[in-house]
């Protein structure tokens, strides 16, 4: 095996063949990836930040969704009861949905105060 070292290619030649690989690229993401950058505690800052972001646009996401499917079964049961439709599969599976949609949002609520009184309670 050999390695040329005036150049930023990789050569290997192995029974007769030649692979060539560039590895300037990798290089110049393993220098930005560098545990002791200039810039690693404002990366790290950030991706905290992005992280949470991510997380709390998720949560608010899925309160939204379960109003949407909330008020998806209150549509549906006004219109069995006005008689617009006759079919309460229909009627049953809106509910469902809008039920469990619900009871995993306050599972969740549950878990996020848990974590919040855990972390209150932890002693510096």
């Amino acid at each position: 095996m050999q390695i040329c070292a005036c150049s930023p290619n990789f050569a290997s030649r192995e029974k007769g063949m030649v692979i060539i690989m560039d590895i300037s690229s990798i290089s110049s993401s393993l220098s930005s990836l560098s545990k002791y950058g200039v810039n690693s505690a404002t990366t790290a800052s950030e991706n905290r930040n992005a992280t949470f972001e991510n997380m709390f646009q998720s949560a608010i996401n899925m309160v939204q969704d379960t109003n949407n499917l909330t008020n998806a079964a209150e549509d549906a049961e006004t219109s069995f009861a006005l008689g617009l439709t006759d079919s309460t599969a229909d009627l049953q599976v809106a509910q469902q949905k809008a039920n469990l949609s619900l009871q995993y949002t306050v599972a969740v609520r549950n878990n996020v105060l848990d974590a919040y009184k855990e972390i209150m309670n932890l002693q510096f």
